[in-house]
């Protein structure tokens, strides 16, 4: 493309900008983007194309937005149901996709956690689902969870800094959660829950 713009229009392009959307871990296991590695292999390739070409390497620029804001974001789900159906076990929780489309949209897979009290239960594989009225309203499948979780239990989601609450809505008439800052043990409310009145 930079060859065909230099000789189609004389541009010499300064800068290269390789985008955002690199993958990040939502869960264990999960790749996971590597910037220096991704710099390297792409910085050698471009400079042997520009040195065919006889252009100069133009400065490499990536947009690491969900790699960087992703890992910091902890969306925490009260369960609100556990159903036992045709062998499978299904966990309601107070949320699902209205404050996170992803997995709905995007087949995003999460691996949810008990958070707020230690269990001994050994591991269930469970569905966590959303609390709207849709088949596709699934927060977690074939999640791994205690097998005695419960109503009242906290889920911590891990990874749901990057556009879980962009993409938010007031669907269903539910409400987008707070957004709360932890730093040092200490917490503070950045954005409030919204209302019914909000809506």
């Amino acid at each position: 493309l930079m060859a065909r713009l230099h000789d189609q229009h004389g541009l010499v392009l300064p800068e290269l900008d390789l985008g955002g959307g690199h993958a990040i871990a939502y869960r264990p296991g999960d790749d996971a983007l590597d910037p220096t590695s991704l710099a390297r292999r792409v910085r050698t390739e471009l400079a042997d194309a520009c040195a065919s070409a006889a252009l100069p390497v133009p400065r490499l620029v990536i947009e690491p937005g969900r790699a960087i804001a992703g890992p910091a974001g902890i969306a925490l789900y009260r369960v609100l149901a556990v159903k036992h159906s045709g062998g499978k076990v299904f966990v309601a929780v107070d949320g699902g996709m209205s404050d996170n489309p992803r997995p709905a949209l995007y087949g995003v897979r999460y691996a949810p956690r008990l958070t707020g009290r230690n269990s001994t239960a050994a591991p269930a594989r469970v569905t966590v689902v959303g609390r709207h009225c849709e088949a596709g309203d699934i927060v977690a499948s074939d999640a791994g969870l205690p097998a005695d979780v419960r109503p009242g239990d906290l889920l911590a989601l891990p990874a749901a800094g990057a556009y879980h609450l962009s993409m938010a809505s007031g669907y269903n008439l539910v409400g987008r959660p707070p957004v709360v800052a932890v730093r040092d043990g200490l917490a503070r409310l950045l954005v409030r829950r919204e209302s019914i009145e909000d809506i």
